[in-house]
């Protein structure tokens, strides 16, 4: 099924809105895993973001990102990665 027949600005809006909810998803994924005790934080170095954990999670928060987080798609695991706090930021 095409969307040929939907109009450029609706479809803009439509893609804007699917955007916003997997932003959505994954800030709160994020936030979820950080209110367990989660320790990994967001390593940024030319545009890649990556993860460290000097200090080991509670037994919780080590769960939480291994079923909620790791098994996502590596774009969608990069989403919520975005949302850590960063040590370049500290």
């Amino acid at each position: 099924m095409s969307n040929d027949h939907v109009p450029t600005k609706d479809r803009e809006d439509a893609e804007r809105a699917v955007k916003s909810d997997l932003e959505t998803q994954s800030h709160e994924l994020a936030m979820t895993y950080l209110q367990l005790g989660g320790r990994r934080r967001a390593v940024m170095d030319d545009n890649i973001t990556d993860t460290r954990k000097w200090e080991p999670d509670n037994p919780e928060a080590e769960a939480f990102w291994q079923e909620q987080i790791a098994s996502l798609p590596e774009d969608k695991r990069k989403q919520v990665e975005d949302h850590l706090p960063s040590v370049n930021s500290q």
